[in-house]
This record gives C-alpha cells, sequence and structure tokens, in this order.
C-alpha cells in the first residue's frame, strides 16, 4: 500500500483530502485537474484470494497518499509496473469546483483480456471539459479468467470464472459509493471502453449483477465478446474447466480439490502469465492454436449468463442510452489462404459478397481478409449493437472513427484498430508525437467533447458541433470523423454491412465464426507472435 501522510492532515487544511471508505486519502493537484491515483476499492487478490470474488478493503488509519499510479495487473506486455496486487483505481476532476455534482466517465481498457492498464490511459483531458473520470485496473489472463473445478468446490455461491469482470462490478460499485466525495454524480454515470473494454461495456450492460450501476456506455470496436454471438463467441463453462484442468496437469498439478487449488496458488504470479500476450491470443481468435490456460470471457451462468445478443434479442439489458461504433479499418481477427475460403464465410450470400468486395477480382487477398474480418468482427456488430437499442426504444448514437493522424497517413490505409483512443481522451500526441498538427488537436477536441457532452446529459450533442442524429435503422446514416472533419450522413459501408447482417441472420454460426481447429499454416493476417 501507498506511503501515507501524518495524520495530522485534514480536509480543511487541504482540499485534496477525501474521506472514503476504507479510510482517509490525500491526492495531488496537476495543473487544471486534481487527482487521486492508487486508490484500494478491493483486498488485494493474492494468496487464498487469488481466483476468488473481490473483497472488501482492509481499512487503513493514516491519510493514504494517492498522487502515482500503482501496478497494473500480471501480464507479459511492455507495461513498466505490474503486480499481482493491483485492484486500484484513479479519480481525475477539474480543479474548478462547482456546488453541481460532476457527471462520472468511468473507462474499461481493452487488450484481448491478456494486457492494458488503467496506467495507460490518463484522465486529465476529459476531466478539463467538466466530468470527473474514473479508471481502474482489473485481472487479466489466467489470473483474471480462469474456472478451474476445485474453484466451484472452495467457493459455490460465488461467481466463477470471470474474475476480472467482477472487478469491473467491485470498481463500479465503488464509484457508487464514494464518487459522490470528490464531487461527482453517482446518479450520472457513464461507462466507456474500447476493444476488449467495449466488449466488457457489453457484458456489464447485459448482467444481472451490474443493474444500476451506471445510466448510459459508450462502446468502441467491441471485442470479446462482441455485438454478435457468431462473430466472437463466448466460450463455455464446461470448456473453460477443460482449458483449466489441461494447463494445471501441464504444471504438474492434477485433481480439482483442495490441494490441487492449494498447488495452484503456490505457483508464482510470473510463471502463470507466461506465453499469454495479445499477439498469441488474437492469433487464437484468427483460427490458430489455443493458448494453453487462457479461457477469456466464458458464460459462468451467475455474472455471464447468456450472449450480449441473446440478452438484447429478450429486452434483458441495461435500458439506457448508448453509443456504439469502431474505426474504419479496424481489428480483423479472420484468416483465409485463399479467395474462396475467405467468401466461404458468407454462406449462400458469396456472390454477392464477391461483388462487393471484390468487383473486379484483382484485390489483393490480405486487403480483402482485412476488409471483410474487420466488418465481420467489429463494423457490424457496432451498428447491430445500435439497431437493438433503437429496437428497444433506447436513444442510440452510432459513429465512425476514420481520421488517421496528418503524419500517419502515408503509412496506413485507413484508421487502426484502437488509434480512436489518442483521440477519445484528448492526448493525439499519442500517436503523433512531435509530429502532431493543429488538425490532429482539433479533431480529438471534437470527438472527446462529443463523449463528454453525451456523459453530460445522455445526448452527444451540444452548441459548436454538427448534429448526431439517433440511429434510424431504416437509413441506417452514420456520424464518421473523417481527415476532412465529421460528417453526419450515408454510410459508405453500408451495402457490406447489410450483406454481414444477412450472413449472422440467416447462416450457422460454426460458419461464421473462426474458433476453431486451424489447417496447419499460418492464418493471413494472424498477428506475428513477438
Amino acid at each position: 500500500m501507498a506511503v501515507v501522510c501524518g495524520a495530522h492532515v485534514s480536509a480543511a487544511a487541504d482540499p485534496m483530502v477525501v474521506r472514503i471508505e476504507g479510510g482517509t486519502i490525500h491526492g495531488k493537484t496537476e495543473g487544471e485537474v486534481q487527482a487521486w491515483k492508487g486508490i484500494p476499492f478491493a483486498a488485494p487478490p493474492v494468496g487464498a484470494l487469488r481466483w476468488r470474488a473481490p473483497q472488501s478493503v482492509k481499512p487503513w488509519k493514516n491519510v493514504l497518499e494517492t498522487s502515482a499510479f500503482r501496478p497494473d495487473c500480471m501480464q507479459t506486455e511492455d507495461v513498466a509496473n505490474i503486480s499481482e496486487d493491483c485492484l486500484y483505481l484513479n479519480v481525475f476532476r477539474p480543479a474548478a469546483r462547482t456546488e453541481k455534482p460532476l457527471p462520472v466517465m468511468v473507462w474499461v481498457y481493452g487488450g484481448a483480456l491478456v494486457r492494458g492498464g488503467a496506467s495507460l490511459y490518463p484522465g486529465e483531458g476529459l476531466a478539463r471539459q467538466g466530468v470527473l473520470v474514473v479508471t481502474f485496473n482489473y485481472r487479466l489472463g489466467r489470473l483474471g479468467f480462469f474456472a478451474h473445478p476445485a474453484l466451484a468446490r472452495e467457493a459455490p455461491n460465488e461467481p466463477r470464472g470471470n474474475y476480472g469482470f467482477l472487478d469491473q462490478i467491485a470498481a463500479l460499485r465503488w464509484v457508487r459509493r464514494n464518487i459522490a466525495a470528490f464531487g461527482g454524480d453517482p446518479n450520472k454515470v457513464t461507462i466507456f471502453g474500447e476493444s476488449a473494454g467495449g466488449g466488457s461495456v457489453l457484458v456489464q450492460m447485459t448482467s444481472p449483477m451490474s443493474r444500476g450501476l451506471f445510466h448510459q456506455a459508450i462502446v468502441q470496436s467491441a471485442g470479446l465478446p462482441t455485438a454478435r454471438a457468431a462473430a466472437m463467441p463466448l466460450r463455455e463453462l464446461s470448456a473453460a474447466e477443460k482449458i483449466a484442468v489441461d494447463y494445471a496437469s501441464a504444471l504438474g498439478i492434477g485433481g480439482a480439490d483442495a490441494a490441487a487449488l492449494a498447488a495452484l496458488r503456490s505457483v508464482p504470479a510470473e510463471k502463470l502469465v507466461a506465453g499469454s500476450d495479445s499477439n498469441a491470443v488474437l492469433w487464437e481468435l484468427s483460427g490458430g492454436p489455443e493458448v494453453p490456460g487462457v479461457a477469456g470471457a466464458m458464460r459462468d451462468g451467475r455474472l455471464v449468463v447468456e450472449s450480449p445478443e441473446a440478452a438484447m434479442r429478450a429486452g434483458r439489458q441495461a435500458k439506457i442510452p448508448v453509443l456504439s461504433g469502431a474505426t474504419d479499418h479496424d481489428l480483423a481477427t479472420g484468416n483465409a489462404r485463399t479467395k474462396e475460403e475467405l467468401w466461404s464465410f458468407f454462406g449462400p450470400l458469396s456472390t454477392r459478397a464477391r461483388k462487393l468486395y471484390d468487383p473486379d477480382g484483382n484485390a489483393e487477398l490480405s486487403a480483402l481478409v482485412q476488409d471483410v474480418h474487420a466488418d465481420r468482427v467489429m463494423v457490424e456488430p457496432s451498428r447491430h449493437l445500435a439497431e437493438a437499442m433503437t429496437r428497444a426504444g433506447q436513444p442510440a448514437y452510432f459513429y465512425r472513427f476514420s481520421y488517421v493522424a496528418e503524419s500517419r497517413r502515408t503509412q496506413v490505409p485507413g484508421a487502426p484498430h484502437a488509434t480512436d483512443l489518442a483521440f477519445t481522451f484528448h492526448l493525439p500526441s499519442r500517436i503523433a508525437g512531435d509530429q502532431t498538427t493543429y488538425a490532429d488537436w482539433a479533431m480529438a477536441q471534437t470527438l472527446s467533447s462529443y463523449w463528454v457532452a453525451f456523459a453530460k446529459t445522455g445526448n452527444p450533442n451540444s452548441a459548436g458541433r454538427l448534429v448526431w442524429q439517433t440511429y434510424d435503422p431504416r437509413r441506417r446514416d452514420v456520424l464518421n470523423f473523417t481527415n476532412d472533419g465529421v460528417v453526419f450522413g450515408p454510410d459508405p459501408l453500408r451495402a457490406r454491412l447489410d450483406l454481414w447482417k444477412g450472413v449472422f441472420q440467416d447462416t450457422p454460426a460454426a460458419v461464421i465464426s473462426v474458433r476453431r481447429p486451424a489447417s496447419p499454416g499460418r492464418p493471413v493476417n494472424a498477428p506475428a507472435r513477438r
């Protein structure tokens, strides 16, 4: 736990001293923003608490210094500071105090559920615009999504397997109980996330355990899961159990009793994350070999009862405003070794697919794989979410992020997966560095201000910006963030997305999904191993 200040520090002497559950904390003013970093929201998930639902924090006596990020969760990626003791969150708010409580934006990072961390996403750029921003860590990989049968015997009344999702719920519950102490409004909370973070938002929107914890949602390039169950299926609990048992067996640990669980908990955390990098997971999602011991999101029957698509079809989702979209050159987790194999994903609509994606028959296979599988996994499901919400009578806004930083336009054909994040957080220099231009900053201001307006009112519109109309399933228009500015109107990808809509409705899920045994060789466009 962080170093403590002297007990004599008080709110009267320092406005950065805040009393929350567990004790008193002290933050730091950073220019126009006040920040509290490294606040514990659950007990360290170590020792006997490894693979358990998050537990309450142990109260502290003195003032806890919260002016620096705490470690991110264990992973193999290039993150400077990681630890199994990682359940901490961060709060950012504008330094100028207001009498009216501030809307709250709670960020869920992505990373294929095996990488990422709250420290990678500074909240200052959004907080300066009049909202309170919360970022938090959740467990990843084999430490966050693991369903060994011994766990059911130890804690039969707890949800099992999706510990990372349980951490997210614990953070949201902490926000509901504590955010008013920072000047935030617990009745105006927007949850937003990208990639696996966007998929996490979908899980929380449709989980019976998350009801009432947030009031609006922003879903950016959702994955693991998506809004289309067939595009990226949830793992069934029985399959996740086998993955865990096989992994334990490879470590020399057999059985499903307390001794087996004790042995698993004695394995160093560094060993448990070895070989589980995001490239390996993305390769698996593209039809490559399974990553041992990594189950990902699973249908556990308690937290995740059904796929988000099934929940929305039955009207069991949270009844809240939703903002949904993807990038125009998004993540393409899929494979094909020939064009014929690629067209097979479309089933009886393969002839139509050829005409739309490769009308002259001259397109490069790699470019086709990118377009086809990005549409399948990210782009069409983001529109499907907007359609489902609209038909349920909920306000929905559909977007596409097509902007490429000026210095990179000769290097990439469109906006790759996750490049919208630097603009979401009003930090375009994260992409362009010292080549960041006025146009880049202007786009960051435009996109982030739409997001902030949505967090404030449930409607992304405010004076001075192009009007963003709610989604209309008949017109299927899109708000497009392009290199030439923001445009609202006909979707340039509509015909392709309409085709995929037909595929999802009429084609067996086994044909659409690539989570199946891969044929020998390397899939086209599969991520390279590091």
